[in-house]
């Protein structure tokens, strides 16, 4: 009786967070204005417009990173290592590879919690039917390693997984070490690779980057598609 009571207290609360945040932007002229600004520059695509955004905070700029880390993370699936290069140019890459893990394991810990206590039906509006779908046949084939193993995945969306991941019964210290684990030789080498990008060295790389994770995404859903088209062959 008390598991219940405290798991609805943890739901109002949650949805009153949530309430007051979306009241705030659509009643509040300057957090409607910034909130824009900053979904422009995620769709921008370009790291370039996000180092400037964060630096204009200046002394404030790794907060602001931190923040605009766990958003992009609830909101997913926005660009996650446009922040990861912004964050090595701006601070230096190993400076900039710690900001950049430690707000991913923040941001991911909320997507767990999150899941957790809302359930699968908020999951789905945040992210997507198909893309939680996905995941799901990940969590059916490998079970508890599926974070460990998709972390190393660089096309495989790093907040949908920590959203999936509160829907099964891992506990969250599995999650959270595993994460943490998956994760740090991704934010090393992005962060290495986002100190040393300048001009048109930048838009190459993303560019690469975006067509790779598309093209990896194809290749993944051809052999997700595969496998259950010879699941529903086996069992006819």
């Amino acid at each position: 009786m008390e598991k219940k009571k405290n798991s609805w207290m943890k739901k109002v609360i949650l949805l009153l967070c949530a309430a007051a945040a979306v009241a705030c932007y659509y009643l509040i002229p300057a957090v409607n204005e910034n909130m824009n600004k900053v979904f422009k520059m995620f769709a921008s695509g370009d790291f370039g417009v996000v180092k400037d955004f964060v630096a204009s905070y200046g002394a404030y700029a790794a907060l602001i990173s931190f923040l605009l880390m766990i958003f992009q993370s609830v909101a997913a699936p926005l660009p996650a290592f446009l922040l990861t290069f912004a964050n090595a140019n701006l601070f230096g890459w190993w400076q900039g590879a710690i900001l950049s893990w430690t707000s991913a394991m923040a941001g991911a810990a909320v997507c767990f919690c999150i899941a957790k206590i809302l359930g699968r039906d908020v999951v789905e509006r945040l992210t997507s039917k198909a893309g939680l779908k996905q995941i799901d046949e990940f969590f059916e084939k490998y079970g508890k390693n599926t974070v460990l193993v998709c972390r190393l995945l660089p096309f495989v969306s790093f907040d949908i997984v920590s959203y999936a991941a509160g829907l099964t019964s891992m506990s969250f210290g599995s999650f959270f070490i595993a994460t943490g684990i998956g994760q740090l030789p991704a934010t090393i080498v992005y962060s290495y690779v986002g100190g040393m990008l300048t001009g048109g060295a930048q838009m190459f790389v993303t560019a690469l980057m975006i067509l790779f994770a598309l093209s990896a995404l194809i290749v993944m859903i051809r052999k997700i598609y595969m496998d259950r088209q010879k699941k529903k062959g086996g069992n006819e």
